[in-house]
């Protein structure tokens, strides 16, 4: 049973949650601007920044609960058995492996998480703190999550300064403020991680490139014989960053390889 609730992640989906909400409580309370706002009645900065906060905790819910592009049979994995002989027989296009774990054969940019116990379309990377892969249909909703998410830690950042208040000595200065500097510390360290992060994986959506080609670029056998700076499925800034955001079908990448790769016969 406790094996269980560690796999499925309970226990760091709901450590993500009350963090989240124990910070919020904590910026609501003490005499910072949000405080002062509501004293005032001016309700709308105080409902916005809930808001803000109550959409990063349902997109980090979505992008940890929803399947980020399992493989879970040959068919669904590679389309019609017409089109892949017609890809393999291609000198150009690497023959397509068959997992050595789930025994599926993989499509081009998939690779097997070891976690999830599945082959992941397009796998970027397995994240633990959303205790699931990133991958092809949820890899979108990742990086929205993050810019959220970044938004509102900065805000956040900004309402905890606001209520660090003065005082003539050390001793009572902390005691006021000792909530205030926890939450300081907890958001400011997020905030350098998420916006490391959310600037990552944007320059690597630009050249249409995942994590994980990006670290194993020398181990992948479809990238292995092009040049450092080549990537076959890099077509510019603009029609990489619209395919991302705006293509929401299961794309070929076998053909997008095949396309952009000159034969060598």
């Amino acid at each position: 049973m406790v094996q269980n609730v560690f796999r499925t992640g309970f226990l760091v989906r709901t450590a993500h949650t009350l963090l989240t909400w124990v910070v919020t409580v904590v910026l609501f309370l003490h005499n910072t601007d949000l405080r002062r706002c509501e004293e005032r009645g001016e309700l709308l900065l105080p409902a916005l920044f809930f808001l803000l906060v109550l959409l990063s905790v349902l997109l980090y819910f979505t992008v940890s609960l929803m399947d980020p592009g399992f493989v879970l049979s040959d068919t669904g994995a590679q389309g019609s058995d017409e089109e892949m002989e017609a890809m393999i027989s291609e000198s150009s296009t690497p023959r397509l492996r068959r997992c050595g774990y789930c025994l599926l054969q993989q499509p081009m940019r998939a690779k097997h998480c070891q976690t999830c116990k599945h082959c992941i379309r397009r796998y970027d990377h397995h994240c633990p703190w959303i205790e699931n892969c990133v991958g092809e249909r949820n890899h979108r909703w990742f990086v929205v999550y993050l810019l959220v998410q970044l938004l509102a830690l900065l805000w956040a950042l900004h309402i905890a300064l606001s209520g660090i208040s003065p005082s003539v000595s050390w001793e009572p200065w902390f005691r006021a403020n000792g909530f205030l500097l926890a939450a300081l510390v907890v958001v400011g360290a997020f905030s350098g991680n998420v916006a490391l992060l959310l600037g990552c994986h944007l320059y690597l959506i630009s050249i249409n490139c995942t994590t994980w080609e990006f670290m194993s670029r020398h181990r992948i056998s479809y990238l292995r014989n092009f040049r450092a700076e080549e990537n076959p499925f890099d077509r510019g800034l603009l029609c990489n960053l619209w395919d991302f955001f705006c293509i929401c079908r299961t794309v070929m990448w076998e053909q997008v390889y095949q396309k952009n790769t000159p034969n060598t016969v």
